[in-house]
């Protein structure tokens, strides 16, 4: 069926129940099926037909108890990579080298832009003193973290940079990167030169769980880390899940998500090309558009056939459309906005007449995206957040990568006698009422008159 036929995009215009059943519903984190592909390289390399999880969990074990030999054993079979699998520098400087100047260029604009507003994220440890003694908290980078960057079918040297880079501002000792290679069993050059811009320290041409199983318990090639950050496929994902406890990991993303609201006054063109940006991801990527126009919205269903017709991906954005498409009709902005907190969106883009106005009700998104001049597509490459966000409903308790991430607080407690004096009959109460006789004592024997003749 020709794409360029709106029966081909079947997104119905759905009304204000529609959406809200739609859009209220808890999703989380969801394991999809396997892709016929993914299934048959399951079938090729463990003889038989696996669930993910199974996948995961034998990968997982093997590089946890064999370290290398399990590493290159699965980057052979599934990616096509030898040993050594660490990429040495001079290859990272010498793809920097022989980038396109314009390519070069457009990197170093995005790094910059990045450096900047993470820079202004920067916290700093602090000592207060009073009469009681002193209060506190340190501020410490974390010494070693690894960066997951998807290079394989799809390559993103963006998301190396909106990950690294923080990592980097944030003052961590060590950013180890693993980034599965393409077909030849090489790291893209586009990736190579993202992390000699970024900053990258160490660098292995390994994917999947297989790599985060090796940043997770470290083998004799690749450290462990303390904590992994960054997209990836299921495998990764499931990975990710199965190691924490081990490391710290960042978050779960799943398929990719938008959220347009759009009133009368936005421009049906590009609300269509909005949709269609984010619909090309990925065939689980949803793209959204909640509006208080009818006519907005017809005009929208038939802008995108129209655009569809010049994209290189056009498969994959019917895909999309088809399965995760929503359009609906709603009575104004506010309600609309109601809609997307409950949805938790993680890129909400706001295309209405006055967006500043609609700020105050926005609680929950993983970024939001004000006015027409300020597209998604902008800020996945150049204006500074970081693109890697929460998915699935996570942006009511996770936020977009950022400073903290990459830093742990310690506290810092110093009472003197007198505030000991003070406050200890309070604690030494709690203690009681809590069983914790121990606790009482340590407290007791330090305000009871003797305290001194003790030994």
């Amino acid at each position: 069926m020709s794409v360029s036929e709106p029966a081909a995009l079947p997104i119905p215009i759905a009304d204000l129940a529609e959406a809200r059943a739609r859009l209220t519903r808890r999703r989380g984190f969801e394991e999809p099926d396997l892709s016929p592909r993914m299934r048959a390289g399951v079938r090729r390399v463990f003889g038989a037909d696996l669930t993910a999880i199974e996948v995961v969990d034998r990968i997982v074990g093997n590089v946890r108890d064999e370290g290398d030999a399990a590493v290159l054993r699965y980057a052979a079979a599934f990616d096509h990579a030898e040993a050594p699998l660490e990429v040495p520098r001079e290859s990272w400087r010498v793809a920097l080298a022989r980038l396109p100047s314009d390519l070069r260029s457009a990197m170093t604009v995005a790094a910059e832009r990045i450096e900047a507003f993470h820079r202004k994220q920067l916290r700093t440890s602090w000592l207060e003193w009073d009469a009681d003694g002193a209060l506190g908290q340190l501020v410490r980078p974390l010494e070693r973290v690894g960066i997951y960057t998807p290079g394989g079918a799809a390559v993103y040297p963006s998301s190396l940079l909106m990950t690294v880079i923080p990592a980097r501002v944030a003052g961590v000792g060590e950013i180890i990167v693993c980034s599965p290679p393409g077909p030849d069993g090489e790291i893209s050059p586009l990736i190579l030169a993202a992390a000699e811009i970024a900053g990258v320290s160490r660098m292995f041409r390994i994917g999947g769980a297989q790599a985060i199983a090796a940043m997770a318990y470290g083998t004799e090639s690749v450290p462990h880390v303390d904590k992994i950050y960054g997209p990836g496929n299921i495998f990764v994902v499931l990975a990710k899940r199965r190691v924490y406890g081990q490391v710290a990991i960042d978050q779960l993303p799943g398929p990719t998500e938008t959220l347009l609201i759009a009133d009368e006054h936005a421009n049906p063109v590009l609300v269509a090309a909005d949709l269609l940006a984010q619909a090309e991801h990925d065939p689980m990527a949803s793209s959204i558009l909640l509006t208080t126009s009818g006519v907005l919205a017809d005009a929208v269903l038939a802008q995108i056939p129209e655009q569809l017709k010049n994209l290189e991906r056009a498969d994959i954005i019917a895909q999309s459309l088809a399965a995760n498409g929503v359009i609906a009709i709603v009575p104004d902005v506010a309600t609309a906005i109601d809609l997307a907190n409950d949805y938790a969106p993680e890129h909400l883009c706001l295309l209405v007449r006055d967006p500043w106005a609609a700020m105050p009700l926005v609680r929950h998104a993983g970024g939001v995206f004000v006015g027409e001049d300020s597209p998604e597509a902008l800020a996945d490459y150049v204006t500074g957040p970081s693109h890697v966000m929460p998915t699935g409903g996570a942006a009511r308790f996770f936020s977009p990568i950022n400073i903290g991430d990459f830093t742990k607080v310690i506290s810092i407690a110093a009472a003197n006698r007198a505030a000991l004096r003070r406050l200890a009959p309070a604690a030494i109460a709690l203690a009681h009422a809590e069983g914790l006789s121990a606790h009482a004592a340590a407290l007791e024997r330090r305000v009871r008159p003797e305290r001194g003749d003790e030994t």
